[in-house]
């Protein structure tokens, strides 16, 4: 088992900037691979970025967030960042933690096991 809990989100006005954080513990040993996935009202789940812990630090971005957020991790702790910059009212959503057993930094969210509870971003005019 995992569990992972997410911080950061809130309330911030349109080109602002958010850090979330996400820290993993339980069965965190060996490679893994974290990612980000957003979900705003009335539409479904989407991937957003993701990253494997390993020597070897491969990223995956949405197309809609690139050059804007970046992903990061500290495996020491087992915590994965996500640094929000240029926010727009399109990134609106609950922001949500995932974990899966494998290096590959997926964009499908089904391939994801453990899921954190989700933290609210809200961008503002």
């Amino acid at each position: 088992q995992v569990q992972l809990v997410e911080s950061g989100g809130g309330l911030v006005q349109a080109g602002g900037s958010l850090r979330l954080s996400c820290a993993a513990s339980g069965r965190t040993s060996g490679s893994y691979a974290m990612g980000w996935f957003r979900q705003a009202p009335g539409k479904e789940r989407e991937f957003v970025a993701a990253i494997r812990r390993g020597i070897i630090s491969n990223t995956n971005y949405a197309e809609s967030v690139k050059g804007r957020f970046i992903i990061s991790r500290d495996n020491a702790k087992n915590t994965v960042f996500l640094q929000m910059n240029s926010l727009k009212l399109e990134d609106t959503a609950v922001y949500y933690c995932a974990f899966r057993s494998s290096v590959v930094v997926s964009t499908i969210a089904d391939e994801y096991v453990y899921w954190g509870q989700g933290t609210q971003v809200t961008v503002s005019s």
